[in-house]
C-alpha cells in the first residue's frame, strides 16, 4: 500500500480474510463485529487493513475485501482450502476426512465471484469505498464443515465415504454476514 501510494495509484484493493473473525462470537459476523484472530494469517490480515486505511485519504483509495474461503479450479490449486481437498481426497482415496470435529461454521464463495468483487470495488466512488471493508461472499453459503463434506459427497460421482478424524477441535469458527456488501455494493 505504501509503494502504491507512492507510485500514484488511486484505488488499493486489500485482499483480507473472514479468517480475522477466528472464533466467532456470534452468528451472522459483520464488518462491525469483534475480530479473534486466532492465526498469525488472520492477525496479519488485521494489520494489513489497519495499515492500508492509515494511508488512506483523498488522494489515495483503500479497501479491504474480506474474502470467504475460496474454492474452484486454478491454475495454481490450493489443496489447503476446504473444499478443494475435500474433492481432492474424494477422488484420491475414496474418502472425504473432517478434522476438528465438523461442528465449526465458514464462509465460503467461488473465485469467480471473488474476481466479481475487486471489479465492482473498482468502479465504485471513493466516497462509498474508502476506507471501507467488506465481508465478500453470500449469507447462504456459511457451512459447518461436517454439512459441506457431505454436500461435496452428493457431487461426486461415485460412493465416497465421509469421515470424523479425531484430533484438536478446530478452533476457527464463523458465520458471516455479506449484507453490507450486497447492499451497498
Amino acid at each position: 500500500a505504501k509503494l502504491a501510494k507512492k507510485a500514484g495509484v488511486k484505488q488499493y484493493i486489500l485482499a483480507s480474510s473472514c479468517s480475522v473473525y477466528g472464533q466467532g462470537v456470534s452468528a451472522a459476523l459483520t464488518e462491525e463485529s469483534e475480530t479473534h484472530q486466532i492465526s498469525t494469517y488472520a492477525k496479519a490480515n488485521v494489520l494489513a487493513e489497519n495499515d492500508a486505511f492509515a494511508l488512506a485519504d483523498d488522494q489515495f483509495c483503500a479497501t479491504a475485501l474480506r474474502q470467504a474461503t475460496v474454492f474452484g479450479l486454478s491454475k495454481r490449486m490450493r489443496f489447503d482450502l476446504a473444499i478443494n481437498i475435500m474433492t481432492l481426497n474424494a477422488v484420491q482415496k475414496g474418502k472425504i476426512f473432517v478434522m476438528g470435529g465438523g461442528m465449526q461454521w465458514r464462509p465460503f464463495i467461488h473465485v469467480h465471484d471473488t474476481a466479481r468483487a475487486f471489479v465492482c470495488v473498482l468502479g465504485k466512488e471513493p466516497s462509498i469505498v474508502n476506507k471501507q471493508v467488506f465481508n465478500v461472499g453470500s449469507s447462504e453459503h456459511n457451512y459447518n464443515i461436517l454439512s459441506l463434506a457431505y454436500i461435496v459427497r452428493e457431487n461426486i460421482p461415485f460412493p465416497v465415504d465421509v469421515e470424523v478424524v479425531p484430533d484438536d477441535a478446530d478452533k476457527r469458527n464463523y458465520n458471516v454476514s455479506f449484507e453490507k456488501i450486497k447492499n451497498t455494493l
